[in-house]
């Protein structure tokens, strides 16, 4: 009896923890190439973890996402296409999500879930554009679309700033490890999603990763050699390894948790690769909106409920993995915005199950292709069989014109429809800051508009700061708008050379003013050269210093914050990155 006893107590049990809401993890790494891996072929590269991953549950023959990375981003949170949510650039607030649109994070909390992030945002960095006002509960990362060193940068953790540890990827893994062992104490399903920012530039790795690839000869190159670049493609490659490793820690995490066999793991990509190496001589890279820019892995994997090696040729996009994900955990959706992408879930289960005659469109800045099951018409009008013309070297549309006809309507109804109300540009979306709901607001270089004399210290202002502060007259401002009165304390990160202290520093919002002296020389290096396995098109960067600027009452409303060097006792004032504001009063 007590055998039997047991057995029952064990059978009800099993059930019990197969009725639970399964965890789910989302990996999506930045300029990653379809043909970065080793189980597409690649014999240049060794990633047994992300092959083992993809074998270990369905793979997608043909998996869209966006030319670039902050589109992907806003379609893969949204189920919708990037233009519905106000997506129209990946820096300088043209990253910014719509604040009416549901994510992902949005959906799993509101099922119960805890949720967190832990890499490269890319969608709004001052709430609650920030992470942590579209549904995630916690988020250690940055929010730029680059960030300018690898290895113990300064990031922040739920809006305060804090210095990483190592490097970056291999902290963020550490991060979430940390998260998904804590949601396991509470017994609480989690959403992690693991955005990493590699093999994005610069081109930054650990020794142990960079030394299979210093100096080798790359035996698979791209289809056309002359343009590939042989020491960024390694670079590259080394990125992918140790994002291959990563992968391997937290699947094996989650194995040591005993929860793998109740996780679904998603693997994914961003966008084509950022350099011309080996993408199996598909046309075109990042930026492109031919097969080479667009097509990314996609691996779900979930023990026990997606058979191994289940192989789906049906055409995907990142539109759908919202609706896939929340039918396979079982939630529902919330929101009442109609979504761009379907479901997948009937053809991972079936994957022999009939294609559909879906249309999928890939769009980047004028540049439109549309998408069926066998062909695509790209973004001048041309017409590819892929089934039997995968590398689109051969232009059909005068024997098919038909083919042509109807997918040339797909890209009208495209623009009709998810263009009609497209802005390309900030106008009537100024820089919110200063939340009730939240303690913290950056306000970085890359926002601002210098005036005078000032200059970037690079072209892109993802990770920039501001320098040749040589006038009084100069200032750099910000069309902002404070989204709720209370009094701030606003802290100022510079460099100040030894002659030029005793420099005022001036912050104006409307009627508030705060000023201080800089006290102190600060004059570091610009980091970044050393660890850089290919030389940059992005900013060098510095270890900048936070002095306190004052405390400001704000009022809620619009106008330009303004900052000045009104008082100059040297020959220049400061080189300035970041302003940060901290609510001080409840």
């Amino acid at each position: 009896m007590r055998k039997l006893a047991l057995l029952l107590i064990a059978l009800l049990t099993t059930e019990l923890v197969q009725a639970k809401q399964p965890n789910v993890v989302v990996i999506l790494t930045d300029d990653q190439g379809w043909g970065d891996l080793s189980l597409h072929g690649n014999k240049n590269i060794s990633t047994p973890n992300l092959d083992a991953l993809a074998k270990s549950g369905a793979r997608f023959d043909r998996f869209y996402v966006c030319a670039v990375c902050s589109p992907t981003r806003a379609e893969f949170l949204t189920g919708r296409y990037h233009p519905r949510g106000g997506v129209f650039s990946t820096s300088a607030g043209g990253e910014r999500l719509d604040l009416d649109e549901v994510t992902i994070a949005d959906t799993f909390k509101a099922a119960g879930y805890v949720t967190g992030a832990f890499g490269k945002w890319h969608n709004g960095m001052q709430y609650p554009y920030h992470p942590n006002g579209r549904g995630f509960d916690e988020y250690y990362g940055f929010t730029s679309g680059h960030w300018g060193h690898y290895f113990s940068p300064v990031l922040e953790h739920n809006g305060a700033l804090t210095r990483g540890k190592g490097f970056c990827v291999d902290d963020f893994t550490n991060r979430a490890i940390d998260f998904i062992e804590e949601s396991v104490k509470q017994d609480k399903p989690f959403f992690a999603y693991l955005p990493y920012n590699t093999p994005h530039s610069p081109m930054q790795v650990p020794d142990r990763f960079w030394k299979k690839f210093d100096g080798v000869d790359l035996v698979m190159r791209n289809r056309d050699p002359q343009k590939e670049n042989l020491q960024h493609s390694r670079a590259a490659l080394a990125m992918c390894e140790n994002v291959d490793w990563n992968v391997g820690r937290l699947v094996k995490s989650l194995q040591k948790m005993g929860i793998a066999d109740n996780t679904i793991v998603v693997f994914f990509h961003d966008n084509g690769p950022n350099g011309s190496r080996w993408n199996d001589g598909m046309r075109g890279r990042k930026g492109s909106t031919d097969e080479g820019g667009c097509r990314s892995p996609l691996f779900i994997s979930w023990p026990g409920k997606v058979r191994q090696n289940t192989f789906v040729t049906q055409i995907a996009s990142v539109t759908d993995l919202l609706p896939t994900l929340s039918n396979m955990a079982g939630i529902n959706l919330i929101g009442d915005k109609p979504l761009d992408g379907i479901d997948l879930s009937s053809w991972i289960s079936n994957p022999q199950k009939a294609h559909n005659e879906r249309i999928i469109i890939n769009a980047w800045k004028g540049k439109i292709s549309a998408r069926n099951q066998q062909y695509r018409l790209d973004n001048v009008g041309r017409l590819y069989d892929i089934t039997n013309d995968p590398h689109q070297e051969k232009d059909i549309v005068a024997q098919q014109p038909e083919i042509a006809e109807m997918l040339g309507q797909a890209v009208a109804d495209f623009k009709s429809g998810a263009l009609q109300d497209y802005k390309t540009s900030n106008e009537g979306r100024p820089f919110v800051i200063c939340h009730k709901d939240y303690k913290w607001t950056q306000v970085p270089a890359r926002d601002g508009i210098a005036d005078g004399n000032i200059i970037r210290s690079n072209k892109f202002p993802n990770c920039s700061y501001f320098l040749n502060w040589i006038s009084t007259d100069d200032k750099i401002t910000w069309p902002a708008e404070v989204q709720h009165s209370g009094r701030y304390r606003v802290y100022l990160h510079y460099t100040c050379k030894k002659e030029n202290v005793g420099c005022r520093v001036q912050l104006r919002f409307n009627g508030a003013t705060i000023s201080t002296k800089i006290g102190k020389a600060h004059n570091p290096p610009e980091i970044g050269a050393g660890e850089d396995r290919f030389k940059r098109v992005e900013s060098y960067v510095k270890f900048f210093k936070e002095i306190e600027l004052g405390d400001m009452q704000l009022d809620a409303g619009a106008g330009d914050l303004t900052l000045t060097v009104p008082e100059m006792p040297g020959n220049e004032g400061i080189e300035f990155r970041l302003l940060m504001f901290e609510r001080i009063d409840q």
